[in-house]
Order: structure tokens, then sequence, then C-alpha cells
């Protein structure tokens, strides 16, 4: 084994990492795993000329720069499907700036191709044994057992990635900070990035967490257990008190494989609160009630995103819905109130089965 040298990055893709596990490397003929996590070298910048680091800093990196990588899968349609290869490899694609590689399946034809980078060897215990970020989950809730009434949860989610869901988790923070309310939040699904929940946190939200905290460096392809045992943990860990509020985002689309895999979770839906529904444009807020009606029976309490920007979308959905929609760029404080902490709460609003 040989010593990793000071001068590397740690990306929050290993957030689940302490520096002092850092220490030996190992060039091993291995197939890679979701999580293992590896010493390289960027050989050719190419989408990614930065790396997020566990602290929320982004580093300019060049070619020659070393850091931690973590093996894992990616779903973004406006840049890469990634998947962990099927065989050991030397070079790799870097799918993510948190520092997830893997190699490329599909990308958007509209980016670059990726960054690539030298595997020098798998970051090792000093006996020889790989780490790998799921083995360090940071979470361990004392019981595994809900007790109600619990924190109320406020469900977004939308008709893809960057349709402004982030956007609209950080006015409810917001908004519900400003009343007064205690707010935790959580990213349950997605690629590790601390952007969206950093940003959570700056709107009021006294916790903040996703699933690098159970050691995941992303929830693409998770079979179905683990993908709602990440759901039910960070509920048990941080969403217990009935007086506190609960703002949850999902990541990407309704039609994607994990976001869909949670609406149709019983587990999930009995925890909707509210249920808000973000969109680029009027036509796919359209189209994505009649797909959360149609395949989910749920119907949500506001619409939000992007298109929440633009008065001319919101006279456009006017003509098709009445559920109301609220500015997430610029919140109205009082609007947003009454909708999401009525005199009396009830569950999110859910077709009868």
């Amino acid at each position: 084994m040989r010593k990793i040298n000071k001068g590397y990055i740690l990306p929050s893709a290993a957030f689940s990492l302490k520096p002092s596990q850092i220490k030996f490397f190992q060039p091993l003929d291995r197939i890679p795993e979701a999580g293992d996590v590896v010493y390289g070298k960027v050989s050719r910048i190419g989408q990614h000329s930065t790396l997020e680091n566990v602290s929320g800093r982004i580093h300019a990196i060049h070619n020659g720069s070393k850091g931690i990588f973590v093996f894992g899968n990616r779903y973004a349609p406006d840049y890469y499907e990634g998947v962990v290869p099927k065989e050991s490899c030397l070079e790799i694609d870097l799918l993510a700036r948190s520092g997830i590689i893997g190699k490329i399946r599909t990308k958007n034809t509209l980016i670059k191709d990726p960054t690539k980078v030298d595997i020098l060897g798998y970051v090792c215990t000093g006996n020889g044994q790989v780490l790998n970020t799921t083995q360090f989950p940071l979470i361990d809730p004392k019981s595994r057992t809900k007790k109600a009434p619990r924190s109320q949860m406020i469900l977004i989610c939308g008709t893809a990635m960057n349709s402004g869901k982030s956007m609209a988790a950080v006015a409810c923070c917001w908004v519900l900070a400003s009343l007064g309310y205690n707010v935790r939040a959580s990213k349950v699904t997605g690629t590790a990035s601390l952007k969206d929940i950093l940003h959570m946190n700056d709107a009021g939200a006294s916790h903040y967490t996703d699933f690098t905290l159970l050691g995941h460096p992303s929830t693409y392809m998770l079979p179905p257990e683990k993908l709602l045992d990440v759901f039910n943990v960070l509920d048990l860990k941080y969403a217990n008190n009935p007086k506190n509020f609960w703002v949850v985002e999902l990541a990407d689309g309704i039609l994607q494989r994990e976001t869909g895999m949670l609406l149709n979770a019983q587990e999930v839906r009995s925890r909707i609160h509210r249920l808000i529904f973000c969109a680029n444009d009027a036509f796919g807020a359209i189209g994505g009630l009649k797909v959360l009606n149609e395949q989910y029976g749920l119907q949500p309490d506001a619409i939000s995103g992007v298109c929440s920007s633009s008065p001319l979308h919101i006279r456009e959905l006017s003509a098709f819905t009445d559920i109301p929609v609220f500015n997430s760029a610029n919140p109205d404080q009082q609007m947003l109130k009454q909708l999401l902490v009525p005199a009396k709460a009830k569950p999110g609003r859910q077709k009868a089965a």
C-alpha cells in the first residue's frame, strides 16, 4: 500500500468519511461497487472544471489535480446518465462535481464530454480493506418505530431536474422559519451535491440533510428497500416533533424511477401534509398534473417552480386548473402561511383507492 499525501480534494460524495480515514491507497484489479472510494488524478478537463468539497467549497481543478472520488450512478437528463462499470478500469468519467465517477451511458448533446480521471488506486484501511462510503453512515436512529403524531411533511416533486423544486423548497423553508416554526429539510433522492440543502439551511432550516449522510453517493438504481430506508431513516431522525415542519425534495421528475417508487410507497404517501408540484412551464405543469392523478392518484396542494415566476405561465395554467400557484422566486408569506399552516392540518390530498 502507498500513503496518500496532503494536497488532494475530499469531495462531497464522500461526505460520510472523515479525513483521518484517508491514509492509504492500493492499485487493485477490482470490479467496483457503488460507494467504493478511489484516489485519482484528473487527466483531461471536460464538462466539469470544478469539484465541490465536503464543506461546500467549490475548487477549480486542472489536469493533474488529485482528489478522492466515489463510484456511483447518476441520472441527469440535462447532463449524463452514468453507471458504475462492471469491469475493472484505470480511467473513468467524472459524472458530477461532487466527485462521483462512473461510465457514461448517455449524455445530453448540449454539454461537453466528461472530465476524465485516472484511477491511481483504491483508498484502503491499514489492513488493505477497500473503503466504501455506505459502510460509514452518519445517522443511526435509536428506534425504527415511527411514533405519531409526527412533523408535518411538505413534499416537493416536479416534472424534471431544473424545474424549480429546490427553489420551491427554499421558499417553504424561508416562510415557515420566518413565521417562527422549527424547520428541517431533506433531499431524499438525487446525486450528491451540497448546494441545494445548503440553500435550505440559508433559508432557515435548522437541520439540512440528504442521502449522503447514509453513505450513498447517489440514489439512482438503489434497490427499492434501500431507497425506502433512506426516507425512513431521515424521517426517524429529523421528523419526530409534531410541532416542526419537514420539507422534503425528491430529485428529477415524477417519471424517474426512484421518484415514482417513493410516490407509490404508502410509507411516503401517508406522511404527506402538503404536496407541491413544480414545472418549467404551464404545459409541463398541465401534463404533470395528469400523470400525478392517473399514475399515482395524487393531486398537489400547490404548483410552483420555474413557471411560477411568469405571469403568462400562471395565466395559461388558470384555464386548466384552480390549484393555487405560488411564486417561489418571490414568495408571498401570507399566501404560503395559509397554504402550509392551516388552522387544522390535514394529510396530503389523495384520491380514494
